[in-house]
Parts: C-alpha cells; sequence; structure tokens
C-alpha cells in the first residue's frame, strides 16, 4: 500500500502503485472499471458547440448553459476544480436479469420503461460509492482535492470514460465496451494527484449501423451525432409540455425512456448483470400493464416510485407518457375505459394526450 501526502513527489513506480491501489479499492465498492485521464479533452468543445448551435439539446437549456471565456465548462475540468491533474473515472453496471425487453415492446399493452430505471435511483448510491473512494484515496495519500460528480454538474462523462480507456463512444453516442456492452452507468473523481493517464482504447463499431437502424424516431441522424429532439428519452423525460403528435405514434408503449439503439447492439450479448441489488426492477415495472399504470392516483405515484428516477418527471407527465402508449395500444375495453376516466383529468396536458389517445380508438370527445 501507498503511504504518502500528495506534496511529495510521486515518481512513475509510485504513480504506477498507487493507481492500481486504486482501483482495487473501486473494485471492493463495487465498481466494475476503473480508469484515469487527464484534465485536456481536446477538441470535444468545439463538436459540443456545434450541436447546441445546430439546437439538438431541444428544451435542455442546462446543456447551453455554464459558459466561460473559452468556451463552454463542460469541456475544462478545470474550471470545475481548480488544480485539476487526473480525473479518475468508474463504470458500475446495471443490467438486471428481468422480462426480455423485446417481449414487453412486443406486448402493446404492456408499459415499457427503460432498463436503467426499473430499480433505485443510481444517482444517490453512486455518488456515495464514489465519495468512499475519495476518502479510501486520501487515508493513503493524505489530503488532496477532490470533486465527485455524477450527472451532478456540466460534466462530459463519455468524453472522459473514453479518454481513460474505459470504453469507446459508439454510434449511438453511448460509451462501449467490448465486455460489459453499453449497460453501465458513469461517475467521476476530478483530483489533483498527478498521476498519469490511461491509453484510450480504439473503436470497434466497424460498419455496423445497427443502433441507427433500429431508432423508432431516427433520432441518431448520422454516426456519433444524437437530435435530442427527436429522441424517446428525451421526449418522456425531458419535454415537459406536450409530446409532437407526429412523434407520438412512433413512442409504441415506452412510458419512460427507450433502449433500442442499446438492444440492437451486437456488443450488449455480452453485457454482464449487475451485482446491485438496488438496480431489481421495483413494482413488477419490468412487465407492468399500461392500464395499472395509468390508474395511479398521485399519491400511489409518489409513494411507489420514491427513490426512483422515474419520480422526478411527476405525476402529470407519467400519465402523458402512459396516455400516448394506450393510444398506441390495441383497442381493447379495458384500454377505452382506462382512457375515458381520464378524459376530464385536471390537467390540460393530460387531458390533450387522452383526447388524442381516444381518437386513435376511433372515439373523439365532444
Amino acid at each position: 500500500m501507498i503511504i504518502m501526502h500528495v506534496q511529495d513527489k510521486l515518481d512513475a513506480t509510485g504513480a504506477a502503485d498507487l493507481k492500481e491501489d486504486i482501483r482495487r479499492w473501486g473494485r471492493e465498492l463495487g465498481f466494475d472499471a476503473i480508469g484515469f485521464t487527464g484534465p485536456d479533452l481536446g477538441n470535444a468543445g468545439l463538436g459540443l458547440a456545434a450541436w447546441l448551435a445546430a439546437g439538438c439539446h431541444g428544451d435542455m437549456d442546462y446543456m447551453a448553459a455554464h459558459r466561460s471565456e473559452a468556451g463552454y465548462k463542460r469541456a475544462e475540468p478545470e474550471q470545475l476544480l481548480p488544480g485539476t491533474r487526473c480525473i479518475v473515472t468508474a463504470r458500475l453496471n446495471y443490467r438486471v436479469a428481468s422480462a426480455d425487453s423485446w417481449t414487453v415492446l412486443d406486448d402493446s399493452e404492456r408499459a415499457f420503461v427503460s432498463r436503467y430505471a426499473l430499480g433505485r435511483d443510481y444517482h444517490k448510491l453512486l455518488r456515495q460509492r464514489l465519495q468512499k473512494l475519495t476518502e479510501r484515496i486520501e487515508q493513503a495519500t493524505g489530503p488532496y482535492a477532490a470533486r465527485v460528480f455524477t450527472d451532478s454538474a456540466p460534466v462530459m462523462e463519455v468524453e472522459l470514460a473514453q479518454n481513460s480507456g474505459l470504453g469507446w463512444r459508439g454510434k449511438h453516442t453511448l460509451l462501449l465496451d467490448r465486455d460489459a456492452g453499453s449497460y453501465f452507468f458513469l461517475g467521476e473523481i476530478f483530483t489533483d494527484l498527478p498521476l498519469p493517464p490511461d491509453a484510450p482504447v480504439t473503436d470497434h463499431c466497424g460498419s455496423c449501423t445497427a443502433c441507427l437502424d433500429a431508432c423508432p424516431t431516427a433520432a441518431i441522424t448520422e454516426p456519433y451525432r444524437l437530435d435530442a429532439r427527436l429522441c424517446i428519452s428525451y421526449l418522456t423525460i425531458e419535454t415537459r409540455g406536450a409530446i409532437p403528435e407526429a412523434l407520438r405514434p412512433l413512442l409504441g408503449n415506452r412510458i419512460y425512456g427507450c433502449d433500442d439503439c442499446q438492444l440492437a447492439c451486437p456488443w450488449n450479448r455480452f453485457a454482464p448483470l449487475t451485482r446491485e441489488a438496488d438496480f431489481a426492477p421495483r413494482h413488477g415495472l419490468d412487465q407492468a400493464r399500461l392500464v395499472e399504470l395509468f390508474a395511479w392516483t398521485e399519491a400511489e405515484f409518489d409513494e411507489r416510485l420514491a427513490g426512483s428516477p422515474i419520480r422526478r418527471i411527476g405525476h402529470e407527465r407519467w400519465l402523458r407518457n402512459i396516455a400516448v402508449a394506450l393510444g398506441n395500444s390495441a383497442r381493447t375495453e379495458s384500454v377505452l375505459q382506462a382512457l375515458r376516466k381520464r378524459a376530464d383529468d385536471p390537467s390540460p396536458l393530460v387531458r390533450g394526450h387522452v383526447a388524442w389517445a381516444l381518437a386513435r380508438h376511433g372515439e373523439v370527445l365532444n
């Protein structure tokens, strides 16, 4: 074990040993992989600026916030932690042994929830693990500067993870690994530790276009470029108002997020199952029926989805999303009755989507 203070000079051997210690401590905390990279993101900031200028972020104004004199803080780690010298990246698998995704997607009366959201919200768990890792490092090095990130600040996490050797950016824009696919969460620790970076891995997508071909809304407009305004995850999670009518039929029964690009990716055939019990499906969400979920009151929604990432969209958008799915569902009496019961919902947003769904089944409200 390395015993030293940050102010002491780390030679090449000491730095290599400390990196291996950090990897081991990370595994002990449940992380599936740990990588190291420096703060230089190269031309990533230019790519981000072009993507934002094209409006591909839609209503996600926070993506365009956090400006700096040079561009965007997302591409400048030292703006987030002055003196950043090394960024520790971490990967945590979330794939669960639940109902087959394609089986659920093929049953229009069931609700599809993105696999990452079936269990407890990953943000708190991942942040706590990263914080424990920073504390474990401090026991060996003495005081040092560190800041933990889990979607909590403007961080280009895929770019950092790619630079640190945890995988490569797939054509669907997600990080890919030959052994783990893409079913994992990412987190980072910005530090002032003088540790050398790991080598990036090469791209292994080749000529494959499975993710582009599978996207229901053609949101992957070209390899490595996603237009969020078309993405079902954006439409069901980020969009606060009405879902564009032209896109509603394409959502199918997807009520929270979309995994189609990942499901189609050949590398995910090798994705291992998670070891985290907290990510296991709750309340049967991996195979729930739309009619049952549509009947939840706001109190039931808040209670049953406590600790779930889904809860953040609120009951109103939950009902909006399910109304669209019911409009795309088979025309059965139970579906029609469920929609009719919400026809006078207090929310204009819900009423509008219910009216659309009923019209899809041949019923027009007065």
